[in-house]
């Protein structure tokens, strides 16, 4: 993964089940399953950095996957360095996905008018479907590339 900007997905499996609190948005029942959390890196150091970031635990968590990322573990990450800002499409293709849900509205998208930028999954959502269905909507979308966790043992 370069430096360059673009979006990305991160697809989290939770390390067991309980409440957590994500800053001022209250409480989160964590369930099993899995959890993709859409964001995207337009600042200094661009997808290298942010997902960097994502990978370490916060010591003062400023947004709220920092909160999330206390109970799960990173089992891949999808990106883009498509130039264009891809979050909001990315997250409304998620949201269409059979049997997903957004077990938190406006977890991730306090910023927008999106319903969530995180949705839960009973098992585990397979890249090549998601592409399917962005290529669809978005003709002149870039290449989506993975990203597999090599430390992580179950996901």
């Amino acid at each position: 993964m370069k430096s360059h900007p673009g979006t990305y997905a991160i697809v989290l499996e939770p390390n067991g089940e309980r409440s957590i609190k994500i800053g001022k948005l209250g409480m989160l029942r964590v369930q099993a399953g899995y959890y993709i959390y859409v964001g995207s890196a337009f600042g200094p150091g661009g997808l290298s950095a942010r997902i960097a970031h994502h990978k370490r635990q916060s010591q003062r968590p400023r947004w709220h996957i920092d909160y999330l990322r206390t109970t799960t573990k990173i089992c891949e990450v999808w990106y883009t360095h498509d130039p264009g800002p891809r979050e909001h499409q990315w997250a409304e293709s998620l949201a269409g996905i059979k049997g997903v849900t957004a077990p938190f509205p406006g977890f991730g998208s306090s910023d927008c008018n999106c319903l969530a930028h995180l949705y839960h999954f009973k098992s585990k959502p397979a890249l090549a479907s998601f592409r399917r269905r962005l290529y669809a909507r978005i003709k002149s979308h870039e290449k989506v590339f993975i990203e597999k966790i090599k430390d992580t043992d179950k996901c």
